[in-house]
């Protein structure tokens, strides 16, 4: 085998676990923000604390959509036919 030839099997086999844990640390980022929304909506943080807990929950936002991107385009690629997007209505049965 040449130095610069990779298997390609090797990334697809990642694939799912990525994903899982993907997915794990979006609901728990997620978690983290929904706790110090409360946080913030109890009123009970000083200042100084909720200015920390907001960057905080910035930053664990930008945590969720960076995960929910990545998903977005996984989700394009599977929908794709013959180069063009086939989008599909969500019909109220599929909603969770």
């Amino acid at each position: 085998m040449s130095e610069g030839t990779e298997t390609p099997a090797a990334p697809t086999a990642a694939e799912p676990s990525a994903s899982a844990d993907a997915l794990g640390n979006f609901e728990h980022t997620l978690d983290a923000l929904e706790a110090l929304v409360e946080q913030l909506e109890s009123g009970d943080l000083s200042l100084e604390a909720a200015l920390g807990a907001f960057e905080q929950g910035i930053a664990l936002t930008r945590q969720c959509q960076k995960v929910l991107s990545v998903a977005e385009q996984r989700v394009r690629v599977l929908l794709e036919e013959d180069g063009a997007l086939r989008t599909e209505p969500l019909s109220p049965s599929d909603a969770p």
